[in-house]
């Protein structure tokens, strides 16, 4: 059996797509194909399960072309955009379509009446799965690293050889982000050894949090020892690629992020995870997959969720969601 998966969704979501791939191949021992988007599909180039990888950002002419020559049994359309749609047509024989919530999820940021299913989006995927007879798998996420995205213990400084926290500054918007001085805060409650990691557009924001956290002279660090502060920072924003912070991530032993696509790659490798939620919320079913995570949130906010990607700015101008936030959390040594 050849089936192609369409599946052409923001790239913080990309990740959900591993399970079904991985249970297509698995359980039906198909020829697996996906058509995703060029910036996603960088993320599936080491997984076992997927035979062909097709650009959806080419010209709808040209994808349908070299589509049909491939001969599908079937196509699971993910998306079931108005592009998904004109890519599927006449292309095989049978066809699976999921059908977004897409209502649902404007009618709780409109009203901030939740109608959206209580499962997670992959768990919604696997519903749709069940005209195949596959059942899917307790595995979780899938990321594969190349041996060459590993970074190795000693490439780090001294200070976080033996252990360290992570915060994935990245975000799609600002209203996802929490500001400067709110991290400040979250960095000095973690109080161990931290890796800021980014793209290149975030290191401004955490060369001003590793200045703040800088020792100074002798007697500065003799008061900073006495008062049990541990924070060390390492801005490691634009230094590494997204693999490399991938590994970082791997071998941390705490690790923040926002809703993004670390957030899920975190997950992949079952790392114990403080979620951070500020115009979103995890009732969307995209927090993270079958893994253990905490999530900070501001539940009292009339105004959440705003957004279901974001905005640059609070749209109410007091941006409560992430000020007001309350860093409530123990880690153990």
């Amino acid at each position: 059996m050849k089936i192609l998966i369409i599946h052409t969704v923001s790239r913080d979501e990309a990740l959900f797509v591993g399970p079904v791939l991985r249970a297509l191949k698995s359980e039906l021992d198909a020829e697996v194909h996906l058509a995703v988007n060029t910036n996603i599909a960088t993320l599936f180039r080491n997984s076992p399960y997927i035979d062909g990888i097709h650009n959806s950002q080419t010209t709808l002419i040209k994808l349908r072309k070299a589509l049909k020559k491939e001969g599908f049994d079937y196509i699971v359309d993910l998306q079931n955009s108005w592009k998904s749609k004109i890519v599927r047509i006449d292309m095989a024989k049978k066809y699976l379509v999921f059908k977004p919530k897409r209502f649902y999820k404007w009618f709780f940021i409109k009203t901030k009446i939740n109608r959206l299913p209580k499962s997670h989006l992959i768990d919604q995927y696997f519903e749709l799965l069940k005209n195949l007879n596959v059942k899917g798998d307790s595995l979780g996420l899938d990321f594969f690293l190349d041996e060459k995205d590993v970074v190795e213990n000693d490439w780090l400084p001294k200070s976080h050889q033996s252990g360290y926290a992570t915060i994935a500054l990245s975000a799609t918007h600002n209203t996802k982000k929490l500001p400067v001085n709110r991290l400040i805060e979250l960095c000095d409650r973690i109080n161990k050894p931290i890796i800021l990691i980014g793209e290149e557009k975030d290191n401004d924001l955490a060369n001003e949090i590793e200045t703040f956290f800088k020792r100074g002279t002798e007697e500065e660090e003799e008061a900073i020892e006495g008062l049990n502060k541990k924070t060390t920072i390492f801005n490691a924003c634009g230094k590494f690629s997204f693999n490399q912070s991938a590994s970082i991530v791997k071998n941390a032993q705490w690790v923040f992020t926002y809703d993004n696509l670390m957030m899920h790659v975190a997950a992949a490798f079952k790392k114990r995870l403080y979620t951070i939620w500020g115009s979103s919320t995890p009732f969307f079913g995209t927090y993270p997959y079958r893994t253990q995570f905490t999530v900070f949130e501001n539940n009292g906010l009339p105004c959440r969720p705003c957004s279901g990607s974001g905005f640059t700015n609070c749209p109410k101008g007091h941006f409560k969601c992430m000020n007001d936030l309350n860093f409530d959390f123990y880690l153990p040594d």
